[in-house]
């Protein structure tokens, strides 16, 4: 039986919870849990609640409910900070630390794993991915991409509708998605457009640089041609324009967002039309609605195989999922080095699929179950429903 310490750290996601019960439900009646409060700041106070009966059912019972049930938030770990976990993690003489999280979070637990080496402390360390802006290394994608990006998608084309009916009077709408310095959940936001009228007329992603001047041409060639503008642009995206914006900084770490709105100031200025900003905000990560099924799968599998591993003896690795090369969509779950997790960092959308966004459809399929339902065309009587590239 191994004593058996795991958390949930950074950004929440709608089945990051769905993660942690499938590794409960494989290791609850062989190991004790011992649960982290709060991410890395409750690993570094120490804060451990022990995986009583009562409890594993509770969090089990969650499941399907977003955010993190134990607690997560962001927590910066200087290398002092490391060591005082790893001294927490001896203090209760833990046999293994689990703990499902992003980017920051396979470094800092990488961190976690050469100090306790260093010092002789033996502990099994295993990383369980989840992310929504999709930029995690080491794998094909992680869990909680999928839903997000089916909200976006959905929530969109939903927009496009409503801006169409009210262009009279506004002109322009701009959705900012998350996506720190990557662009995959932006660019889900075309999935479902099927008419070259609906939106989103343009998407700005970390990955393309834009100027200013090249965006009021854009815009300006798209109101002339539909009669409204639908624009999508990820949360890392700077123009000439935002650079001045000021980031807000919490525990060393810069908050992004408002680049919608400096986009709103420029074009309002330039094109002299009705323009809207408008945050996606907290429901990309967050809406039990938008849940994707297949994404829902793969996370209770992450948990299933993460335990697996507990009991195969793996450590310092992170479970990544992997596609074969199956005509249909199929996933294998292998473990992978958190070295190599670390030293690949943060995943951007690659150019063979920002060129041809048919081929990143294709790609993003299997993940948006939406039903067979597509909206009629926007324009009465209209034959043509082949889109046109953006």
């Amino acid at each position: 039986m191994k004593k058996i310490v795991i958390g949930q750290v950074g950004g929440p996601t709608s089945v990051i919870n769905t993660t942690l019960s499938g590794f409960i439900k494989s290791t609850k009646d062989d190991h004790e849990l011992f649960y982290i409060e709060n991410g890395y700041e409750g690993l570094f106070y120490g804060r451990f609640i022990k995986g009583e009966e009562k409890l594993n059912k509770w969090i089990i019972d969650n499941e399907r409910v977003p955010g993190a049930c134990l607690g997560s938030g962001r927590f910066s770990l200087s290398e002092r900070g490391i060591e005082t976990c790893v001294e927490q993690l001896k203090s209760i003489n833990a046999d293994t630390l689990v703990v499902i999280g992003g980017n920051g979070t396979m470094k800092a637990l990488n961190k976690i794993e050469e100090k306790s080496t260093k010092i002789g402390f033996q502990i099994q360390v295993i990383g369980l991915p989840k992310t929504v802006d999709n930029d995690l290394g080491g794998t094909d994608h992680a869990p909680g991409f999928g839903s997000a990006a089916k909200y976006v998608a959905q929530t969109t084309l939903d927009i496009s509708r409503d801006l169409r009916s009210m262009k009279n009077f506004e002109k322009v709408r701009i959705l900012e998605t998350m996506g720190r310095n990557s662009g995959w959940l932006a660019l889900a936001s075309g999935f479902l457009r099927r008419y070259k009228e609906d939106g989103p007329h343009l998407i700005l992603i970390p990955e393309r640089k834009i100027t200013k001047e090249k965006l009021i041409e854009r815009v300006k060639e798209i109101i002339e041609n539909y009669g409204y503008a639908i624009i999508v642009v990820s949360e890392g995206v700077e123009l000439e324009t935002s650079g001045q914006i000021e980031k807000e900084v919490v525990n060393g770490r810069k908050i992004l967002g408002g680049i919608s709105s400096a986009i709103e100031a420029l074009l309002k200025k330039e094109l002299k039309v009705m323009v809207r900003a408008e945050l996606m905000g907290m429901s990309q990560r967050s809406s039990s609605t938008f849940i994707s099924e297949v994404d829902y799968k793969e996370a209770k599998e992450v948990g299933i195989y993460g335990a697996q591993c507990v009991s195969e003896g793996r450590s310092k690795i992170m479970v990544s999922l992997q596609r074969t090369k199956q005509l249909d969509y199929n996933i294998i779950k292998i473990p992978v080095d958190l070295k190599e997790v670390v030293k690949e960092g943060e995943r951007n959308v690659p150019d063979y699929f920002i060129d041809d966004y048919e081929q990143y459809y294709e790609w993003l399929k299997p993940f948006i179950d939406i039903n067979s339902y597509h909206y009629p065309s926007p324009i009465a009587r209209r034959d043509n429903n082949v889109k046109e590239p953006f």
